[in-house]
């Protein structure tokens, strides 16, 4: 592969000036004081935002003054991934602490507008599926989560939590919203991957408004209108303890401004980010990001909430620049996973801190349970680690790898692939075509120097790794397709 290949000098200006300090693979600091407990949590996903999307991740286009806030009042990870490169599987993962594979949603999930329905049995479709230009047939996605999966909201509930879903949920039909899922309230949330229209009614002439989600003033943004929802619920939860899931469906296509906001970056002078439509859009996220922190201070609970900002998969070509990072949404480089993550909490997370320590979605559960004072469930598998040592300042991570795993073609963008990540070292495995790439992420961030050729040793030891991994997770493997007529992928 060529390109210009990123160095460690290059990486440490991006990451900014305090990153250096920092030791891999910890964070370690003198650990502060433990908050009141048991903490409000408040979980704001932000759907395709890219690694470098703000200003504190990198952007000087992008205006995000409360996002900024947030990091010089908490730590920001460096090395933060999501479980997937596309949404369903990501939230998911959030939601109960395991990994994709292991739940059988491994891409996204097709709402009812686009030809999904629940079969006739009543059961996730299984068994695989493939187009005769394919060489390979692919395991059958999930069209739903299925409800004996233990989320965060059902575990933090049962903790007497009283517990919101805002925004975008993408995990299923009407038997699968919210609310059977943990959620006392559910504003926004259905089987739509993105909104027919940011602006109240919220439809356009395919198919109608969201579901769940009543219209109110027509023309409203919807962004400023999960903003108020949120406020509201904080305002009349305060006097107890509350989970608020502010999963916005910005800045996911369609890519549609508040034309007050278009017109404010239209007039502005571009750099790598060009977007003014998209900018727009990232501004109304920070604004509602504004609001609820304002909210929490105006109601004497800031002290005592956690807040989570994350996105739930890489920015999306074309519309962001994610450099340094290569590629976006969908492909298995750090582009499509690599995600920007801050963690708030007075009292036991280090204001203005970073952490370069490798985490990765399926930690929220465990994390945001043992803030909360309880543990993840015991009948079943939990793949991520809580985060509790990092934030708190008390030690690092017990884990050997991260792993990936989307068993589907990507349009007519990507093959099957799986993924691991070792220390510095990530291999990506395809299940056609060139095989293997391998990179060292501290050395090469841009993934621009393939040393798979080079290293056939380390390769063959991450794959050993992978295929390990597959296995224990029970992950479904593209196979040979059958029909397959020779025509190539273009």
């Amino acid at each position: 592969m060529t390109g210009k290949r990123t160095t460690r000098r290059d990486f440490m200006r991006w990451l900014g000036a305090g990153a250096a300090a920092l030791a891999l693979p910890g964070c370690p600091r003198e650990p502060l004081k433990e908050a009141r407990s048991p903490p409000n949590v408040i979980f704001v996903l932000v759907d395709d935002l890219g690694w470098s999307d703000g200003g504190c991740l990198g952007s000087d286009f992008y205006e995000t003054p409360n996002i900024d806030r947030l990091a010089r009042e908490g730590m920001r990870f460096t090395d933060a991934y999501a479980a997937a490169a596309v949404c369903s599987p990501t939230r998911a993962s959030i939601l109960t602490g395991r990994y994709p594979a292991r739940l059988g949603i491994t891409d996204w999930i097709r709402a009812s507008f686009q030809g999904g329905k629940v079969p006739p049995d009543g059961k996730n479709p299984t068994g695989y599926e493939g187009a005769a230009k394919h060489r390979l047939l692919c395991p059958r996605n999930a069209l739903w989560m299925e409800l004996d999966e233990v989320t965060i909201a059902e575990a933090l509930k049962a903790e007497g939590y009283t517990t919101c879903h805002i925004g975008k949920w993408h995990l299923g039909f009407d038997d699968w919203y919210p609310q059977r899922q943990g959620f006392d309230r559910n504003l926004g949330g259905c089987d739509y991957g993105h909104p027919p229209s940011y602006f109240d009614p919220y439809t356009n002439e395919k198919h109608g408004p969201i579901p769940t989600l009543a219209p109110r003033r027509e023309g409203e943004y919807l962004t400023d209108r999960e903003a108020d929802e949120a406020v509201d619920f904080i305002t009349t939860s305060k006097d107890r303890p509350f989970f608020l899931y502010l999963s916005h469906y910005a800045v996911h296509t369609p890519i549609q401004g508040r034309p007050d906001l278009v017109r404010k970056y239209e007039a502005k002078q571009r750099g790598r980010h060009k977007n003014a439509a998209y900018a727009a859009m990232i501004e109304s996220v920070d604004s509602c990001l504004g609001r609820v922190l304002d909210t929490l201070e105006e109601q004497g609970l800031a002290g005592n909430t956690l807040v989570v900002f994350f996105s739930d998969n890489g920015g999306l070509k074309g519309v962001t620049d994610n450099a340094p990072l290569r590629s976006g949404k969908g492909f298995p480089y750090e582009g499509g996973i690599r995600e920007p993550l801050i963690v708030r909490w007075p009292g036991v997370v280090a204001p203005g801190s970073q952490c370069q320590t490798p985490v990765i979605s399926v930690d929220f559960l465990p994390t945001l349970l043992e803030a909360a004072g309880t543990a993840p469930p015991a009948d079943r598998v939990i793949d991520g680690v809580s985060l509790m040592p990092l934030l708190r300042g008390t030690g690092t991570l017990e884990r050997e790898a991260l792993f990936w795993h989307f068993p589907h073609y990507r349009y007519n963008q990507e093959v099957p692939f799986s993924i691991v990540r070792a220390g510095d070292w990530k291999l990506i495995r395809r299940y056609e075509g060139e095989r293997f790439e391998l990179f060292n992420l501290r050395e090469d961030l841009s993934e621009s120097d393939d040393r798979s050729a080079a290293e056939p040793g380390r390769v063959a030891e991450l794959d050993a790794m992978l295929s390990d991994w597959l296995a224990r997770a029970g992950a479904r493997l593209p196979k040979e397709n059958p029909s397959y007529q020779g025509i190539e992928k273009k």
